[in-house]
């Protein structure tokens, strides 16, 4: 059946999304909230509409993108137009990633023991409890926070007033923070898709990298690249996603929820963080596993129904190609735009997720000549995830780099080279310890 979808797009992050569901004879409006960073986004290759409210009851299907803006108003309309089939989380849900002190309490509240924290509202308080303490810890702000920087995991205690002093001084962050205590171990998440019949089947495992550089160096730039396998069993989602069912319930969430941990030398799972949204370039990576209808499927996880939608067991990883000065481009104002992307045969299309792309025009070589012909440019620096899958971690890393290596631009593209690696070492620990078990290296 053909479907009408209504994207409503924070941050301009949906385009592979859309052009899947265009492929599949669906009619999608998009809607971006305009910002020098978005407004290329996609022009010329999906329909981009400049209000979304006008567009809510013509939609057979609402898709939200991110956990940030509209939700008090989409909360209003699930209860004035409840048949509205709305993927996005409440703005209770939200806050259980955006508050953390609120995400940790839920997650206490339900019998899932966290790391010790303190909330604090100015930097002197948090100043003189690390001199009190004298020991390291995670900081992390709460509330809507897009600069990934202000997350800054310590290496001592001078270390951090250092950091607390300077932000303190540039006033990056206005809001309430939290300090974490420190957890060595693996990382390691997992995600779930939640309806009204509860959560469909298969458990999205997955261990993101965060660093811009190869060894998990430089700056956080929210995820590099990600390793993902679904399963119909995973011990880690026993602990920290069933217990949450009833009330994801109570709160009428339709979308995914991930919980991010630390697995210690004992084995125990300590939560970090909720993901109360989609994931990026999570979603991107998911689609690499998803079978049939890409819009279908959430209409009927919407409608309470399970389309068993994911080849399970099998292993994927994306890398995130950017350009320019990536992940600060927004900042310096470096022009990444209208660079044209080469190399994009047919073979590797389905490996490759367009992000911050549009449609353009660019010199190609032809039979001796060159010529103008259209074609994918940069619309911004975070251009486009790759994918790869296989049966093991090895093989889906191999296939994705060498989706990357077909492909070429003018202006120099980067990613990481090692996206997966540290898995070698990890995957014993943790499968020592129960988990992950039955993923190969």
């Amino acid at each position: 059946m053909s479907l009408r979808i209504l994207v409503i797009d924070n941050m301009g992050l949906a385009l592979d999304w859309c052009l899947r569901c265009q492929a599949d004879n669906h009619r999608v409006k998009w809607f971006i909230r305009q910002t020098p960073k978005t407004d290329k986004i996609g022009r010329g290759l999906v329909e981009i509409v400049p209000s979304w409210q006008d567009w809510v009851r013509w939609a057979d299907l609402i898709l939200v993108t991110d956990n940030t803006r509209y939700l008090y108003e989409l909360d209003g309309i699930r209860r004035t137009f409840p048949e509205a089939r709305i993927i996005a989380p409440t703005q209770a849900l939200a806050d259980w990633e955006l508050q953390r002190t609120v995400g940790m309490k839920v997650l206490q509240k339900h019998g899932i023991e966290v790391p010790a924290y303190k909330e604090f509202s100015d930097y002197d308080s948090a100043i003189s409890y690390v001199r009190r303490e004298g020991r390291a810890f995670v900081s992390k702000p709460c509330g809507d926070e897009p600069d990934k920087s202000l997350s800054y995991v310590a290496k001592s205690p001078a270390d951090l007033i250092f950091m607390l002093n300077r932000w303190k001084k540039s006033q990056r962050h206005k809001g309430n923070f939290i300090l974490q205590e420190k957890v060595k171990g693996v990382e390691f998440a997992v995600g779930g898709w939640f309806g009204p019949g509860g959560f469909n089947d298969g458990w999205h495992e997955n261990f993101e990298h965060k660093k811009l550089m190869a060894g998990d160096m430089g700056p956080n730039t929210g995820e590099a690249g990600t390793v993902m396998r679904v399963i119909k069993k995973s011990k880690l989602a026993d602990q920290v996603l069933v217990p949450l069912t009833e009330t994801l319930e109570k709160l009428g969430y339709v979308g995914y929820i991930d919980v991010n941990c630390i697995i210690d030398e004992d084995g125990k799972a300590w939560p970090l963080e909720f993901t109360s949204r989609f994931g990026w370039p999570m979603f991107n990576l998911q689609q690499a596993l998803h079978e049939g209808d890409h819009a279908e499927w959430l209409v009927n996880l919407a409608d309470g129904r399970d389309s068993h939608n994911w080849r399970l067991n099998e292993v994927a990883t994306c890398v995130v190609a950017a350009t320019g000065d990536y992940p600060f481009s927004h900042i310096t104002k470096k022009e990444v735009t209208g660079i044209p992307i080469y190399g994009l045969k047919e073979s590797i299309l389905p490996n490759i997720h367009p992000c911050e792309i549009m449609q353009g025009e660019a010199p190609h070589d032809v039979n001796g000549k060159v010529v103008t012909l259209p074609c994918w440019v940069t619309a911004g620096d975070y251009v486009l995830v790759a994918s790869g899958t296989g049966e093991t971690v090895t093989q889906s890393r191999q296939k994705v780099y060498r989706v990357l290596d077909s492909i070429s631009m003018p202006n120099s593209p980067f990613w990481r080279n090692d996206i997966s690696r540290r898995l070698s070492k990890e995957l014993p620990l943790l499968q020592a310890q129960g988990y992950a078990s039955g993923m190969r290296y």
